[in-house]
């Protein structure tokens, strides 16, 4: 069965995308080597080294996003994330390592080898992914389980498992010291007394002990887990035994000890460090971009009304830590003072203040403002670590002490320059619903909705769709 050579599949898929990692890098590179007539032995010689490093560092990086993990229970959506992740690092990584070994390829090359492989490698998990669930569904590569408790929470248990046949999962018994039959799904014949798991585990095959038992269980949990531990069967908890409303658990440790740790934002490390690389990328190349329009509209500030050119404010970044936002001045010099006489034409509900024609903005400000021009400068903040390219919008201060319930969650993730909120409405979007956007952003946060949010940008910005 597929389940006793799990390791090797594995192993076997680490070698199918190195083997095609480097087929790919050769067909790639061949449409894409600079003058292919001035290519010297040299350059061969470091285009042959770096599909070797490819072709040995690309599983290594899936390998980083758990992509040779059992993902049974995952979504095929939550593999091409991983993917999608693992070859964006890798594109990065190969972009640097080209440019120091002066590789005779196009700039474009490793964002197009990337994009390639990713898409080999998608579609080859595509269709793992339908021959295992229909597998699955006629009871082959199937896993057995024994449940701890019987009640409510192993009912549930045993629904989830009932509506997932492509997971491959078969029930074989209930452990529970309570009454039987409590719980009305959970089949009598099959639930067994706490002093009869031991001989369960070592009479059948058991692949994992699923742990869905009332808190009032938990003293009995303990000599559980020392026996799955002596016989090698893995033990899963369902953490919803300290209540619904927690965020999923992150496991770690606290020197010797075990941890299970219940953040509001649990994004892959390797993922996050991938987002930062890409903000790096795009941060250095919209300075650049953004540098003739800046210096216009620094110009006509100038010839305006004389008063600076730049803006800083105070924002509330990742974790409510303060940092100045820099902006392209739209106001005039004392706008903060006059802001106390005008609270009373506030046209936003919430802890936010916008006037839709507000007089303290200058004649080139509108302009600058219709465009979202006065942002360019938050370029720097991205580059610098303080903002993302995608994110909540950080909120002043002031915003942040009026916030309610959940609001505060929001500042869980690196501010950005764009969020949904931008590409949305702007400032024709109610408060709540700002909140709920930015919550969802952060709740379903991957790198391919970072992307998607900045396609929608441009034509939002072009469009001047809510800004004032």
């Amino acid at each position: 069965m597929l389940k006793e050579r799990g390791r090797q599949l594995h192993l076997a898929f680490m070698v199918i995308d190195a083997a095609l990692t480097v087929g790919l890098f050769a067909w790639v590179a061949r449409q894409m080597i600079r003058r292919p007539e001035t290519v010297t032995e040299v350059g061969l010689v470091t285009l042959l080294a770096l599909a070797a490093i490819s072709g040995l560092a690309w599983p290594l990086i899936l390998g980083r996003f758990g992509i040779y993990e059992s993902q049974r229970r995952d979504a095929l959506s939550q593999t091409f994330a991983r993917l999608l992740a693992g070859n964006g690092l890798g594109a990065l990584l190969l972009s640097g390592l080209a440019a120091l070994l002066d590789a005779p390829l196009a700039p474009a090359f490793p964002l197009v080898f990337a994009t390639t492989t990713f898409f080999a490698q998608a579609t080859l998990r595509a269709g793992l992914y339908g021959v295992l669930h229909v597998a699955r569904r006629t009871g082959h590569n199937t896993r057995t389980v024994v449940v701890i408790g019987a009640g409510p929470r192993a009912s549930r248990a045993l629904a989830t498992i009932d509506q997932h046949p492509e997971w491959g999962l078969r029930v074989l018994g209930f452990v529970d010291d309570g009454e039987p039959g409590f719980a009305p799904h959970v089949p009598v014949e099959l639930i067994h007394k706490m002093v009869e798991l031991p001989g369960l585990l070592r009479d059948s095959s058991v692949d994992e002990v699923l742990v869905a038992c009332p808190r009032s269980m938990l003293d009995s949990l303990v000599p559980v887990v020392r026996e799955c531990a002596q016989i090698g069967v893995p033990v899963t908890l369902l953490t919803d035994l300290f209540g619904d409303e927690l965020p999923p658990p992150r496991v770690g440790r606290f020197d010797s000890l075990g941890t299970v740790t219940f953040a509001p934002v649990h994004h892959n490390e390797m993922e996050l460090a991938v987002k930062r690389g890409v903000d790096i990328a795009g941060a250095t190349l919209g300075l650049l971009l953004a540098a003739p329009v800046v210096g216009l509209a620094a110009l006509a500030i100038k010839l305006d009304d004389g008063g600076p050119v730049l803006f800083r404010q105070w924002r509330c970044g990742l974790n409510g830590r303060q940092f100045p936002m820099l902006k392209l001045r739209t106001m005039v010099p004392d706008a903060d003072r006059m802001k106390a006489d005008l609270l009373h034409l506030n046209e936003l509900d919430g802890p936010v203040f916008k006037i839709k024609d507000d007089p303290r903005v200058t004649r080139v400000g509108r302009v600058l403002r219709k465009w979202s021009i006065d942002e360019l400068p938050q370029f720097w903040n991205v580059l610098i670590g303080e903002m993302s390219l995608v994110g909540p919008r950080p909120p002043t201060p002031d915003e942040v002490v009026l916030y309610e319930g959940g609001d505060r969650r929001r500042l869980s993730m690196r501010p950005g320059l764009t969020c949904l909120w931008a590409v949305a409405g702007r400032n024709q979007i109610r408060f709540d619903e700002w909140m709920r956007l930015d919550l969802e952003y952060i709740d379903t946060w991957d790198l391919g909705q970072d992307f998607r949010i900045l396609a929608r940008t441009i034509p939002a910005i072009l469009s001047g769709r809510g800004a004032s």
